[in-house]
């Protein structure tokens, strides 16, 4: 009589889930089908049938504007940026998780009240200093300042006290084995998979910032992909919505190839934990 009961439970399940799969996926869909197709197509009426203007839009996309030179400035300060990020977020993660020192819990505490501050609020000062060290108009503060990241210190702190044996960490001393190398030998691998989720994470975070890079970048030939896709549909010459629209899925190709290698990280650092054996 249960398994009878559960049986329809379970098709509902699953209809939910399609059809909130395909609610999720529609705004990837339709900006698709827009890339392929005209601008007086775009504006003339709704449909769900691609165009025959994807490579007319190209064309336009690649002539008219800096798009792929965009691109390769946001790959730039997206990878430098995450590296940096993930590395010190590691590397302080680690002291907190491994080390017993006098004042420690209230450094962490100190970590934990800044992810309360929102970051908008530092972007004067963030200014003035770029200003007074003049790098302006240059990468070095979209890159350095990444490195200050609370969450991913929060997050792989919690993962690394419990996945870290401190007889592992002793066994190395006795070895011999310098504390930076105990970090890289030992601390690194077993703290992958929560790094890999917080990389995913500031990956999107620093692919997708575009308060930045506006006020602090003067150069259109410097510009990231977010600040120059603002500027195309800010326009007031005649914006091209199928141009517009093909630049927004070229902007979107990056963040579905990193979580489409770096999914199983994000599954296992969130569970992590969660199974107790």
């Amino acid at each position: 009589m249960k398994r009878v009961m559960k049986r329809p439970l379970k098709y509902l399940l699953y209809l939910s889930l399609i059809l909130l799969a395909v609610i999720c996926f529609m705004p990837f869909y339709l900006m698709i089908v827009n890339a392929t197709r005209s601008n007086g197509e775009i504006l003339s009426q709704f449909r769900f049938i691609p165009g025959t203007y994807l490579l007319q839009n190209f064309r336009d996309m690649s002539e008219i504007y800096n798009v792929f030179g965009a691109f390769w400035n946001s790959v730039f300060v997206t990878v430098s940026a995450t590296v940096l990020t993930c590395y010190v977020s590691a590397l302080t993660a680690f002291a907190f998780a491994v080390y017993r020192f006098r004042g420690r819990n209230l450094l962490f505490a100190l970590v934990l009240i800044t992810m309360m501050i929102p970051s908008q609020l530092g972007i004067l000062g963030l200014y003035e200093l770029s200003a007074a060290l003049r790098i302006l108009n240059t990468y070095t503060p979209l890159i350095i300042p990444a490195a200050a990241a609370a969450p991913a210190v929060f997050f792989i702190k919690q993962y690394g006290e419990i996945a870290l044996p401190p007889s592992l960490i002793e066994a190395a001393r006795v070895e011999g084995a310098k504390e930076l190398k105990i970090f890289h030998a030992i601390g690194l691998p077993i703290l992958a998979p929560a790094i890999a989720t917080m990389a995913i994470f500031q990956f999107v975070a620093n692919w997708n910032n575009y308060l930045y890079p506006l006020i602090l970048l003067f150069d259109p030939e410097k510009y990231t992909l977010p600040v120059l896709i603002a500027s195309m549909s800010s326009s007031v010459y005649d914006p091209n919505l199928g141009v517009l629209y093909l630049a927004i899925a070229v902007s979107t190709m990056p963040i579905m190839i990193v979580f489409f290698f770096c999914s199983k990280f994000v599954i296992a650092g969130l569970t992590a934990g969660a199974v107790k054996e």
